[in-house]
């Protein structure tokens, strides 16, 4: 989904007027927001999301990414890369069971005292973060066609 289009859809959720007002804008700009470009050289006036995306890529720097969502109420994990072909189903998923075990063991381990301390729970954060990384790249690679039997590959008894 292009920014635009994006856009377009929360104007229909939301007033564009308030926008207007909360931001101090115009409401021809907030309205201009939710249009295509004008051309392919990004002339006009950019919306921001496509400026977000630009500083993301002019700095690389994924604490925006982090920063934008922790003020949405939530937190980013990038998406693994992800090889299509040559993986073996049982050991993905075992390692996918592992990682949680390893999840489950670090809050059990947290919580033997009947407390969490606030490294314990960066510990568990990390560990989470961890398995939904390693669960994001099973799912892409299932959906790549990475856990599917080549053709000839299978039995036919």
């Amino acid at each position: 989904m292009q920014s635009h289009e994006l856009l377009k859809e929360v104007l229909k959720r939301t007033s564009a007027k308030q926008i207007s007002a909360d931001l101090g804008l115009s409401l021809s700009l907030i309205y201009k927001w939710a249009e295509p470009p004008t051309d392919i050289a990004g002339s006009g006036s950019s919306n921001p999301l496509d400026r977000i995306d630009q500083l993301l890529k002019s700095t690389g720097d994924v604490r925006i990414a982090h920063w934008v969502s922790a003020r949405a109420g939530g937190f980013f994990i990038a998406n693994p890369t992800v090889c299509a072909s040559g993986r073996e189903l049982v050991p993905a998923t075992n390692a996918i069971v592992q990682d949680f075990a390893e999840l489950l063991g670090t809050i059990t381990a947290a919580s033997a005292d009947l407390q969490v301390t606030e490294p314990e729970a960066r510990a568990i954060r990390a560990r989470w973060d961890e398995l939904k990384s390693a669960t994001e790249a099973f799912v892409q690679a299932a959906e790549k066609g990475a856990y599917r039997q080549q053709s000839g590959s299978g039995s036919n008894t």
